[in-house]
C-alpha cells in the first residue's frame, strides 16, 4: 500500500479508503446505492486490512446514521488498527436544529456519531457542506473545542465553494484556531470542475484531497458501453440520483478509451478510471466503494500497478474541460 499525508498534515493514510455509504441502505435513497449488513462489512473491512486499507469514510447522513452503526459494529475489537473520518452538517431529523454547522447542533451531531461508532474519537471530522446560516467563526470555534477535547483530531470540509474554503482557512490563520486540512470532493475522468477553482487553492494552501465518487457515480465502471443494455448494479437500480448530467457520446468515447487501456494492463475498466485520479495533483486518498467483495478487490488492486505517461495524456486530452471565466482570459 502506498502511504501519503492527509492534506497539511502528519498523519499518514493510504492511497484508498473505503467508503460505507452502500452500508445498511436502510432508506430509500441510500438502498439504491447498497445494503451491506453487520457480516458481510465485516469481511469487507477483513479485506480491506489484508491489503493495507484501514482507512474508512462515513457520514452521519448515510441511512440516516445506521452505515455509521453499522461500522461500529464491524470494527468491534480493532478500532485503535482504524482511521475513521465521518462528517456533518446535512439533516438528520425534523427539528428546525438537526441540520447546519452551528455549535448546538455539531456537538449533538458528534455526540451521536461517536456513541454509534462506537468510539471516543472521531480521527478526521468533515464539514459535509457550507452552512450560510451559521458564522463561519462559530463553526471553527466549535471544531477547535472538538479537538482540544480530543474528540476530534483533524478536520476538514466537503462541497464547499473555492471562496467558502479559503475564507474558512483566513478565519481559522486570523483567530489562531484548527485549519481544515484536507477536502472531500467529486473528482473524476467525467467530472473535472475541481481543477478550475479548488485544485489550484488546495496547491496554494497545501491542503489534500479526498476524491469521492471517483468512478462518476458507477458511470466508469464499464456497466454502461455504447449500443448495450445496462448492466444491473447501483445505476440500473437508481442510484445515480444527483449525478451531474453528462453528454452521452462523450461518456461513451472514455469508456471506450477506457477499456482499451484496460485491454493493454490487464486490469478492469473500473481500475483504469481509479488510477487517473491517483496521479493527479493534490489528491491524499481516494475513496472507493463496493457493493461486494468482487468489487473491493477489484478496486484494491489499482494500487498495484501505474498508466505511463501517453495514457494518462490520451485520457487528459479526452476529458479536458474549456476554462471557465477568467480563466481563459490571457490563456495560451
Amino acid at each position: 500500500m502506498i502511504y501519503r499525508n492527509l492534506g497539511n498534515s502528519g498523519l499518514k493514510v493510504p492511497a484508498l479508503s473505503f467508503g460505507t455509504a452502500t452500508f445498511a441502505g436502510s432508506n430509500d435513497f441510500f438502498g439504491k446505492w447498497g445494503q451491506t449488513d453487520v457480516r458481510e462489512a465485516k469481511r469487507l473491512l477483513d479485506m480491506c486490512f489484508a491489503n493495507g486499507v484501514n482507512f474508512f469514510d462515513t457520514a452521519n447522513v448515510y441511512s440516516q446514521g445506521d452505515a455509521e452503526a453499522v461500522l461500529g459494529e464491524a470494527l468491534k475489537g480493532r478500532r485503535e488498527q482504524a482511521i475513521i473520518s465521518s462528517k456533518a452538517t446535512f439533516k438528520m431529523g425534523e427539528g428546525a436544529n438537526d441540520q447546519g454547522s452551528s455549535r448546538f447542533h455539531l456537538h449533538n451531531a458528534l455526540d451521536a456519531s461517536l456513541k454509534r461508532l462506537q468510539t471516543d474519537y472521531i480521527d478526521l471530522y468533515l464539514m459535509h457542506g457550507f452552512d450560510a446560516s451559521t458564522p463561519i467563526e462559530e463553526t471553527l470555534r466549535t471544531l477547535e473545542s472538538m479537538v482540544q477535547s480530543g474528540k476530534v483530531r483533524y478536520i476538514g470540509c466537503s462541497n464547499f465553494a473555492a471562496w467558502q474554503l479559503m475564507k474558512s482557512l483566513s478565519i481559522s490563520e486570523r483567530l489562531n484556531l484548527e485549519k481544515y486540512v484536507v477536502y472531500q470532493g467529486y473528482y473524476s475522468l467525467i467530472g473535472r470542475d475541481y481543477e478550475q477553482e479548488l485544485q489550484p487553492l488546495l496547491i496554494d494552501q497545501q491542503m489534500g484531497l479526498m476524491v469521492w465518487s471517483p468512478l462518476g457515480w458507477g458511470r466508469l465502471t464499464g456497466k454502461i458501453r455504447r449500443d448495450q443494455i445496462m448492466q444491473q448494479g447501483r445505476i440500473q437500480s437508481g442510484g445515480d440520483l444527483g449525478a451531474p448530467p453528462i453528454n452521452d457520446e462523450l461518456l461513451f468515447d472514455v469508456v471506450d478509451l477506457l477499456e482499451k487501456l484496460a485491454e493493454i494492463y490487464q486490469v478492469s475498466i473500473a481500475q483504469v478510471a481509479l488510477n487517473w485520479v491517483l496521479q493527479q495533483p493534490t489528491v491524499s486518498n481516494v475513496i472507493i466503494g463496493a457493493r461486494n467483495e468482487k468489487q473491493l478487490l477489484d478496486n484494491l488492486n489499482v494500487i498495484n500497478w501505474q498508466l505511463d505517461e501517453e495514457h494518462l495524456q490520451q485520457l487528459n486530452d479526452l476529458t479536458k474541460q474549456q476554462p471557465i471565466y477568467p480563466h481563459w482570459v490571457g490563456a495560451r
